[in-house]
């Protein structure tokens, strides 16, 4: 928590509107491009902050927008997220119930020679303790019935420090939040799906498909 504290990061709660009329998913969408709740908006691109049904009855949060998504301004357009929209919907899982968002919502990387590339630089807990309160102020206005958490990043941010998603995934998680209860269910992020070496792939991807799978049953029969 310390992390948030320093000047570059000063935590996006400033610049997330407090007027409860001003506080739906395009609203928040609207101000969190001025956000400089940490140092990560001055180099990328844009602010990347969602997709989806406004009112999804299911939230996919991720990590961070990758390269692509940061020069589209869209979340998971990239192969992570064409791999995550084949998977929803081989878990039975209907496009217009789903919102997907970031953890944190600018690109963090690092320029790579040759050609200068843009490669892919996991937040640390100070970036997402400094984005936090625009994963709260969203999800308060989606309110989904199922969130869930791909990957560590993502788990941390809305489950705590001790989360560790090869114990949590693929089950139903309870937790207080200020809406009352929610349900969570954890998998790992499609990104590490791409990664896993070719003779495993197949066996990753089923995995994800299968948790995805125990959200579409938390959600109830209009999911399919």
């Amino acid at each position: 928590m310390a992390a948030a504290a320093r000047p570059d990061r000063p935590g996006a709660a400033e610049w997330v509107p407090q007027d409860p009329a001003l506080r739906d998913v395009e609203d928040l969408r609207a101000a969190a491009r001025d956000c400089r709740g940490c140092e990560l908006w001055e180099p990328a691109t844009q602010v990347v902050f969602s997709a989806g049904a406004p009112s999804g009855r299911l939230a996919l949060v991720g990590e961070q927008p990758g390269d692509q998504e940061d020069r589209r301004g869209v979340p998971f357009v990239g192969p992570a997220g064409r791999l995550l929209q084949a998977a929803v919907e081989e878990a039975g899982i209907a496009r217009e119930d789903v919102y997907v968002t970031n953890a944190v919502k600018h690109f963090r990387f690092t320029q790579s020679a040759p050609g200068n590339r843009r490669v892919h630089a996991t937040p640390d807990a100070g970036h997402v303790t400094a984005c936090r309160p625009w994963l709260a102020a969203e999800l308060a206005a989606v309110d989904p019935d199922v969130v869930v958490v791909l990957g560590a990043t993502a788990g941390r941010a809305l489950l705590g420090p001790s989360f560790r998603v090869t114990k949590e995934r693929g089950r139903v998680l309870e937790r207080e939040t200020s809406r009352g209860p929610k349900r969570f269910v954890a998998t790992i992020h499609p990104s590490a799906v791409l990664r896993t070496p070719d003779d495993q792939r197949e066996e990753a991807r089923a995995g994800l498909v299968a948790d995805l799978r125990v959200a579409a049953e938390a959600l109830g029969p209009t999911a399919a």
